[in-house]
């Protein structure tokens, strides 16, 4: 197009000479502004051809759509005032058992409760006894207990934080390996998104080569995919199925067959405490009474009888009358006696007591008696047993994790590789959900009778977007 200041006729040449600088200006602008106004008309065929751009597109529906209201914090309102209801519920609650005390009769409220205090671990048995009864050997064999304890610690440290570095380095290796081993699985990825794009592309290129030559419009370019095949292997399901419950009924019917056999040895078991009840009440006299009522108990509790037969077999016995209530009463009692260094005396004054399963323990009773050899070689012997069992707890479980860790590592790989068919198809979808509205535009445009260098031109646009568009392969 000419522009004004081009223009060689002579009046305009003329009027040129006589204005000056600014009104030449403004004249050249208003001339321009009349020929674009009645010369020039926009016309966006061509690049509406280029970018594919559609006559009507609507926007998606999600655009518009309202942000969800922000529920957090009424529900940590709820929660606080919840917690304080339930607070305010308690204290009202020992408001009320206060009042019911006060109000009560004495000989209807609960007994006093012993407080016992079990004293298990080894140190602290230790202190107990140097305050207790602070003399020489107490406070050798504590002191010794102590070392022992503060020497264990650190070198429990030092085999841990050697277990945990040792498994921090061949962790590193096995990550090393594993991404060592996922460059192929991404290559391959890489590759199948390539073969996918040159697919389309070479899919493409022959419909619009197919609907440029042909002289009647043909129908929209369908999904060329193929339904999905019927699965093949109900019949394996089905028989795995039938295995399955063949081999339930199978074990049930052994299980079933065991719990007879079981039931028969328990029969015979029965028969046999009960022909030794027999023996006992034969040859049991006055001077073997406390050894047979110890072997009454334990019979009487492997039979777990009922307290007819009991009855039954303590009047058979040879005892005074006293002797055989007594017993009877103590095998029939509903609950066992305690003993006064572990339940105290019911009063609410504490009452101490000892259970210690301690290594240290053994060198605290050797350092207390040192002329006792046993105690020195028990001390040393579980000692040593201790200390090679938590050494080769160590290792085992450093052995286990990096075994765990390979595992995982190796399970990581190979879920990889079965994703990679996963990450095609989905590549693929994205892909064709980008251009199937674009291969949809080019046929109905197509289907209007768009010239052929025109439908040239949108079918090179599309297949510069299948080629360079999103999804892109690096994503």
């Amino acid at each position: 197009m000419l522009k004004a200041h081009e223009f060689t006729d002579g009046e305009t040449l003329r009027q040129q000479r006589n204005l000056t600088q600014n009104q030449k200006k403004n004249n050249v602008n208003t001339q321009e502004g009349v020929l674009i106004n009645n010369y020039y008309k926009p016309d966006f065929t061509e690049i509406s051809d280029t970018l594919i751009i559609s006559d009507n597109v609507s926007l998606p529906e999600t655009l518009n759509e309202k942000p969800r209201k922000d529920k957090n914090l009424i529900t940590l309102s709820a929660v606080s005032l919840g917690v304080m209801c339930v607070i305010a519920g308690f204290t009202h609650f020992i408001s009320k058992n206060t009042k019911t005390i006060a109000q009560s009769d004495a000989n209807k409220l609960l007994p006093t409760l012993t407080r016992n205090v079990a004293i298990n671990e080894e140190t602290h048995q230790a202190i107990y006894r140097m305050v207790h009864n602070p003399n020489r050997q107490t406070i050798l064999a504590g002191s010794g207990v102590l070392a022992l304890t503060v020497t264990t610690f650190i070198a429990k440290t030092f085999l841990d934080g050697l277990k945990e570095v040792w498994v921090k380095k061949r962790e590193a290796d096995i990550q090393k390996n594993l991404q060592e081993s996922l460059i192929a699985v991404e290559t391959q990825t890489f590759s199948g998104k390539m073969q996918i794009i040159r697919n389309m592309l070479s899919v493409y290129t022959k419909k619009f080569q197919e609907n440029l030559n042909a002289i009647t419009p043909k129908p929209a370019f369908g999904n060329n995919e193929k339904s999905p095949a019927k699965d093949e292997n109900n019949f394996k399901y089905a028989l795995l199925g039938l295995i399955t419950f063949g081999g339930i009924l199978a074990l049930s019917f052994l299980s079933i067959k065991n719990l007879s056999k079981g039931k028969k040895y328990l029969d015979k078991n029965t028969e046999t405490l009960k022909n030794s009840v027999d023996e006992i009440i034969k040859t049991s006299t006055s001077k073997t009474l406390e050894h047979d009522k110890e072997l009454l108990k334990n019979i009487f509790s492997a039979l777990g009888t009922p307290k007819d037969y009991i009855k039954s077999s303590l009047k058979k016995l040879n005892w005074d009358e006293k002797a055989i209530s007594e017993f009877e009463t103590e095998l029939t009692r509903s609950s066992a006696k305690v003993e006064r260094a572990i339940g105290g005396d019911g009063s609410d004054k504490p009452t101490f007591y000892s259970h210690v399963n301690d290594y240290r323990a053994h060198l605290y009773n050797y350092l207390l008696d040192t002329d006792n050899k046993q105690f020195k070689q028990l001390f040393f012997g579980i000692f040593g047993v201790t200390a090679l069992g938590y050494t080769g707890k160590l290792i085992g479980e450093a052995i286990k994790e990096v075994e765990v860790k390979k595992i995982n590592a190796q399970t990581e790989l190979e879920l990889q590789k079965r994703l990679v068919s996963t990450e095609l198809r989905n590549f693929k979808n994205k892909k064709e959900s980008a251009i199937n509205p674009l291969i949809e535009e080019f046929d109905r445009q197509f289907a209007l009778g768009k010239p052929p260098e025109e439908l040239k031109n949108l079918a090179d646009s599309i297949l510069f977007e299948i080629k360079n568009g999103a999804p892109f392969v690096y994503a």
